[in-house]
């Protein structure tokens, strides 16, 4: 189609109008066989960038391969050990991830669990204020007195010894505070190391104390101050004194404050608390109830945890191996490869990787190759797993440990799973082949694109020159058809004369 525009001297023209020519068309068809090589260098940069991506994943797929790996060849993984109980209704057992527990067999027995000081109001009439004034609570233990034995009765404490690094809390109750909620309220906020709470029934509403730790050091005495005395304990804030070694106290003591008392393999152990930290190295053992029998806590290797870190290292493989086959295939239907295809650096940790796995190992005297401990490459490259192998493996954990870890003086000495993690040390480093070739890439792409900026600029100035070119050449054949006119005028009107 013509092009029309304003000439400097003010003169409409359109090209292709003079001669008859459409030298849009033409310009237009020159200027696709002129693009043929920026079109290229498009399609090149489309298959620059897809590869970049391409290599992209393949390097994070590799990244997680290589956490898999530092994961099976960590030392706490194959130290670690779980603890077992018979009878968790008494006792629960558990290891610790830091501290290794030694393997073995335990006998506990619980005579005793801990438990904390529990006191008792007086029941008072709904809406009853007590009075103005303040409670001292301090904690400790109580000494003296020995406990009911058969039909001899207790006898009561004789003492009192504060609990080491612990201060009396005096809790201040003022006018307008009174009311039983105000006041375990005030106590519960005083961090006192008991917790209140108010108990109602049918006769009335009584305040509960309760030590908010378990153990003999953790009871406590309280003692009451009004601001005016009516001089009777039972009444007022007095109602809440407290002194075991006192005839009467206005509080009852509902129980007594304990250390859990029990014994592993015939030791006797004393606690505070009902969970036992440590008392046998890396091992954590929770006292549920009293058991007049042992009961059996097994201390063994974690091999639930060690089989699942192979199994997430075989994931982690296979989804490499899987990666690397789609991305450098070849599709004889549709003819297309992928976007690795013929990538050195992809086929080269292709070949690395399934190196690794052909050859031998000399680590563990019973076990050689990595399918004796049931992990086997199939023909599509990756890995499978034979559960009855690698559950007959872990029965022989040391062994086991030699063939996947060991980290020995060469490739042939060295443990599989060792090989993985220095192989992928070295190709996720800042000289391994992931950098170097993505490097290589990004200068392909970037250079790509200095090729296409230059190329469109010498397409543009073509497309001028030629648009010059065909503008002067309308111009010419324009006036060659005026001048033919005009020639044509002149011989009819001479033949006409004639």
């Amino acid at each position: 189609m013509a092009t029309s525009s304003v000439s400097s001297s003010a003169t409409l023209s359109s090209a292709g109008i003079g001669s008859g020519l459409d030298v849009e068309s033409i310009i237009s068809k020159l200027m696709t066989v002129e693009s043929a090589q920026l079109n290229l260098l498009q399609e090149q940069s489309t298959s620059l960038n897809a590869k970049l991506s391409s290599f992209g994943k393949l390097q994070s797929n590799f990244s997680t391969l290589r956490d898999k790996a530092n994961a099976l060849t960590s030392t706490t993984l194959w130290n670690g050990t779980t603890g077992t109980s018979s009878d968790t209704s008494v006792v629960k057992a558990s290891t610790s991830a830091s501290t290794a527990a030694a393997a073995g067999n335990y006998a506990v027995t619980v005579n005793r669990l801990a438990t904390g000081q529990t006191l008792t109001s007086s029941a008072l009439p709904a809406g009853s204020t007590l009075s103005a004034g303040s409670l001292t609570i301090e904690l400790g233990s109580w000494t003296g007195g020995t406990p009911a034995s058969g039909s001899t009765p207790a006898t009561p404490p004789t003492g009192f010894e504060p609990k080491s690094g612990s201060s009396a809390i005096t809790v201040n109750i003022a006018d307008g505070e009174t009311s039983l909620s105000a006041v375990r309220d005030k106590i519960n906020a005083a961090g006192a190391g008991v917790v209140a709470t108010i108990v109602t029934d049918s006769s009335g509403s009584r305040l509960s104390l309760r030590s908010r730790e378990t153990g003999a050091e953790n009871a406590f005495r309280i003692s009451a101050s009004e601001t005016v005395d009516d001089g009777n304990s039972a009444s007022g804030l007095s109602a809440l004194a407290f002194d075991a070694t006192a005839a009467s106290s206005p509080m009852s003591r509902t129980t007594e404050a304990a250390n859990a008392d029990a014994s592993i393999n015939g030791i006797a152990i004393s606690s505070a608390s009902n969970t036992l930290d440590n008392v046998v190295d890396g091992l954590t053992l929770t006292l549920q109830k009293v058991s007049s029998t042992p009961v059996s806590v097994d201390v063994a290797a974690d091999t639930s945890a060690i089989k699942t870190a192979i199994s997430d290292f075989v994931t982690a493989f296979n989804a490499v191996a899987s990666f690397i086959r789609t991305q450098t295939a070849y599709n004889a239907d549709s003819k297309t490869g992928g976007d690795l295809q013929g990538d050195s650096g992809a086929l080269a940790i292709q070949a690395q990787l399934r190196a690794v796995i052909n050859q031998g190992s000399s680590a563990s005297s019973v076990f050689g190759r990595l399918s004796d401990v049931g992990i086997a490459m199939k023909a599509d490259g990756t890995l499978e797993t034979s559960a009855s192998k690698l559950d007959n493996a872990l029965g022989n954990l040391e062994e086991l440990k030699k063939v996947l870890v060991t980290d020995g003086a060469n490739s042939a000495e060295s443990g599989f799973v060792r090989r993985f993690k220095n192989l992928s040390d070295a190709a996720l480093g800042s000289d391994g082949v992931f950098d170097s070739r993505t490097a290589g890439l990004r200068t392909s792409v970037t250079r790509n694109s200095k090729s296409q900026e230059a190329m469109q600029s010498r397409l543009e100035l073509t497309e001028a020159r030629l648009r010059r070119q065909y503008s002067a050449l309308d111009t010419t054949m324009a006036q060659m058809s005026t001048l033919s006119s005009y020639l044509t005028q002149q011989i009819s009107a001479f033949n006409s004369g004639s």
